[in-house]
């Protein structure tokens, strides 16, 4: 494994998620609204950038515990492709054990469920891209 190209995956996919966050909430305006109507179980805009500094650590070590998978996996090939079907999979898994089991626990609509699980399938595509981009496994 190169730990060097590790954290720059992790930085570079770090940055890509949180600004393909951003993006996505102006890109569907209406997932906003949707987290408004739930304001017993989500935090106000004051609440959430309040505690954003501990959502970016949490994310970032996130991305890092994925692309050493990544790394550990070492499958030669396109970094696109194989990054892509990397990311696909964490999302299948995000939406699976995060936003559904959200809408099975949480007092939250179907509608968020489904705007969530498209949101955060994406971005962690994105995310796998990126990785597969910079990390190049040594064969």
């Amino acid at each position: 494994m190169n730990f060097l190209r590790i954290g720059l995956a992790s930085l570079a996919a770090f940055v890509a998620y949180m600004v393909l966050g951003g993006l996505m909430f102006a890109a569907i305006p209406s997932l906003k609204s949707e987290f408004l109507k739930y304001p017993a179980v989500y935090r106000n805009s004051e609440g959430q950038m309040s505690h954003m500094p501990a959502g970016m650590v949490g994310m970032l070590l996130s991305i890092v515990a994925l692309s050493i998978l990544y790394a550990m996996i070492g499958k030669a090939g396109s970094g696109v492709a194989n990054g892509a079907i990397f990311g696909a999979l964490v999302g299948i898994y995000s939406v699976g054990s995060f936003v559904i089991h959200n809408y099975v626990n949480l007092n939250i609509g179907l509608r968020i469920t489904i705007l969530s699980s498209i949101s955060f399938f994406i971005e962690w595509t994105v995310v796998g891209i990126v990785i597969g981009l910079i990390y190049k496994p040594a064969h």
